[in-house]
């Protein structure tokens, strides 16, 4: 099963009624051909699987995507190993393909949705 790179923009939000493509996330998983996510291949190739978070006027971060327990997340470089994570709501019953939503938990706390513009 190929490795994807899945592109997530900002969907609308009351300060960005159009959403925004200035601030996502770009991140690397295993998908099958309809874009589902494939946990056993992730166990496979885990140190492929990165992500880089881009906001406008923030730095970049760059991280993993990780397992803990029963939710996924990405979790940055440099964080400490119990902190900084940021759950995506329910990723392993999601289809990554253009157009789809992405639910996502921010270190801020706040739970922002973000759409998918793009599966390589």
């Amino acid at each position: 099963m190929p490795l994807r790179k899945i592109r997530l923009e900002l969907a609308r939000t009351p300060d960005h009624p159009d959403g925004s493509g200035e601030h996502g996330y770009e991140f690397t998983a295993p998908l099958d051909a309809e874009g589902h996510f494939d946990a056993d291949e992730w166990r496979a190739s885990r140190d492929k699987c990165t992500v880089h978070r881009f906001w406008r006027g923030e730095d970049d971060q760059r991280g993993r995507l990780i397992h803990r327990g029963t939710r996924w997340a990405f979790h940055y470089d440099g964080d400490d190993e119990d902190e900084g994570d940021e759950p995506i709501f329910r990723f392993d019953r999601h289809t990554f393909t253009q157009g789809e939503y992405v639910s996502i938990t921010e270190h801020d706390g706040e739970m922002r949705t973000f759409r998918v513009v793009r599966v390589q």
